[in-house]
C-alpha cells in the first residue's frame, strides 16, 4: 500500500503558477510539499476493494482525500447514471439505486447554457457505455465544459473496463450509417448535447424527454455560438420514416423509434427523406485501437500516460478534484477524490492530481469533473446505504451526469 509520505514525495515535483479558472483558487509559487501526515487505516469493502482516506501536506496547505483501490478481477466497475442521458442525479442516490459498494462522480457535463430559450441538458461531455451498451457519444472539443484539454487529448477519451475484465484508458468514436433506397450517409453523433457542424445525430429512448434543440446550437469551436437555423428532424419507427419536421422536437422517444437530427449539410441529407421511406439506422461506439469492446466507459481527459504526467497540465489552480487511474497490467483501478476550497483542504492542481495517481501505482489516468461535483461515497461494513465520505465544496452533493461505481461480483 502506498504511504502518504510517498504521495507527498510525488507531489513535490508539481509546480504552481498564479491563475484563476472556473472558480478555482490560484496556487502559490512552486514549492516542495512537506512530509504528509500519517495515513488513516484502510477499510476493506469487499474482496478486492479497499477504501483509504489520506492527508498530504503541500505548499498550499493540507489536502484531504480518499482513494478506492479496486482489483477488477475480484470486483466490477460500472457506470453510475440516471434513468436517461439528459438528466442529472446525486452520486449517493445513483450508487444506492444501483447497489454499488462505492463510487465517485464522473464526466463533465452541460451544466449551463447561454442560448435563449434553451435549457442545459445535464448530459455528459464524453462517451458513455453501461453494461456493454453504448449510451452516448462525445460532443465536439469546442463544445465541452471544464478545464482546457491537454495537447493530444479530446472529448472522445475515456476510462473504462473491457469485456475481458481489463481496465484501460482509450478513445471512443461514434460510428454508424443511415441507409435508404437512395444511398447512405454517416452518423456523426449519438444522444449527445452538441452535434458537429453539418452532422447527423441519432437519438433514442435513452436520451429522455429533453428538447433536442440544444444539439444544433454552437459550433465545433465555440459552444456559445448561435443555434443553427438549418435543421431537420426525422422520426423512424420500425425501419420506416413516420414523421419529419424543420425543427428538433422534444418528449420521450418510444423504445421502438429512432429520431435523426441534422444540422446544415446533415439537415439537407435528412430533408431528402419522405414519410413512408424505408430507412435502416446503425450507430455505436468504436475504440481506436484493437482491443476487446468496453463493458463500461466514462468520459475524462487523460493526465497520466505510460507512467508520466502529460505535458502542459495546469499548475496554477487549486480545486477539489476527481480522477481515475489504472495499473500497468490493467488489473487494478484507482478512484480518488481530493477536497478543496476550505480551510481544512486546499485542493490540488491538475498536475498535482496526475502525480497523486502515479503515487498510488497508476500508469494511465484521467481527470474527471471536479469542483462542486467531486463526491466520494462508500457502503462500508455495517452500512445499509452508501454514504458521502468527502466534504463536497457546495456543502452537499451536486447532481451530476454520471459516475464510476464499484460493485461486488
Amino acid at each position: 500500500m502506498t504511504s502518504t509520505r510517498q504521495v507527498s514525495r510525488s507531489l513535490a515535483s508539481a509546480s504552481a503558477a498564479c491563475a484563476v479558472l472556473l472558480g478555482g483558487v490560484a496556487a502559490p509559487p512552486a514549492a516542495t510539499a512537506s512530509p504528509a501526515n500519517p495515513a488513516e487505516s484502510s477499510v476493506t469493502l469487499a474482496p478486492g476493494v479497499t477504501h483509504r482516506p489520506f492527508t498530504v501536506d503541500t505548499a498550499a496547505g493540507a489536502v484531504r482525500g480518499h482513494v478506492l483501490t479496486v482489483d477488477v478481477r475480484k470486483a466490477r466497475l460500472g457506470l453510475l447514471h440516471p434513468d436517461v442521458v439528459a438528466e442529472r442525479a446525486e452520486i449517493p442516490d445513483m450508487a444506492n439505486a444501483q447497489g454499488a459498494l462505492a463510487g465517485v462522480n464522473g464526466d463533465f457535463f452541460n451544466i449551463s447554457d447561454s442560448h435563449e430559450g434553451v435549457e442545459p441538458t445535464g448530459s455528459s461531455v464524453g462517451p458513455a457505455i453501461a453494461g456493454g451498451d453504448a449510451l452516448k457519444g462525445a460532443v465536439p472539443d469546442g463544445q465541452r465544459f471544464g478545464p482546457a484539454l491537454p495537447d493530444g487529448t479530446s472529448t472522445r477519451d475515456v476510462f473504462g473496463v473491457g469485456v475481458d475484465g481489463t481496465a484501460r484508458v482509450s478513445t471512443l468514436d461514434v460510428t454508424g450509417t443511415v441507409r435508404t433506397n437512395g444511398g447512405a450517409f454517416d452518423v456523426d453523433g449519438m444522444n449527445q448535447y452538441a452535434l458537429p457542424e453539418n452532422g447527423v445525430g441519432v437519438y433514442t429512448s435513452e436520451w429522455g424527454p429533453m428538447s433536442r434543440v440544444r444539439p444544433t446550437c454552437g459550433t465545433d469551436t465555440n459552444r456559445q455560438a448561435p443555434c443553427s437555423d438549418e435543421t431537420e428532424e426525422v422520426v423512424v419507427k420500425r425501419g420506416v420514416v413516420v414523421a419529419e419536421r424543420d425543427e428538433p422536437g422534444e418528449g420521450r422517444i418510444p423504445a421502438e423509434a429512432t429520431v435523426l437530427v441534422g444540422r446544415e449539410d446533415g439537415a439537407a441529407e435528412l430533408e431528402a427523406l419522405d414519410e413512408g421511406d424505408r430507412v435502416r439506422v446503425r450507430s455505436g461506439l468504436d475504440a481506436d485501437e484493437p482491443a476487446p469492446p468496453f463493458a463500461f466507459a466514462v468520459g475524462g481527459f487523460p493526465i497520466l500516460r505510460d507512467g508520466a504526467p502529460l505535458a502542459g497540465l495546469d499548475t496554477g489552480v487549486l480545486a477539489p478534484r476527481t480522477a481515475a487511474g489504472v495499473s500497468a497490467d490493467g488489473r487494478t483501478a484507482y478512484l480518488t477524490v481530493v477536497d478543496g476550497r476550505s480551510a481544512e483542504s486546499a485542493g490540488m492542481t491538475v498536475a498535482e492530481l496526475a502525480d497523486l495517481l502515479r503515487s498510488f501505482g497508476a500508469v494511465d489516468g484521467v481527470n474527471l469533473d471536479g469542483g462542486g461535483s467531486s463526491t466520494f461515497v462508500t457502503r462500508e461494513p455495517g452500512d445499509e446505504r452508501a454514504i458521502v465520505r468527502n466534504v463536497p465544496s457546495d456543502g452537499k452533493p451536486r447532481a451530476v451526469a454520471n459516475g464510476v461505481g464499484v460493485f461486488a461480483r
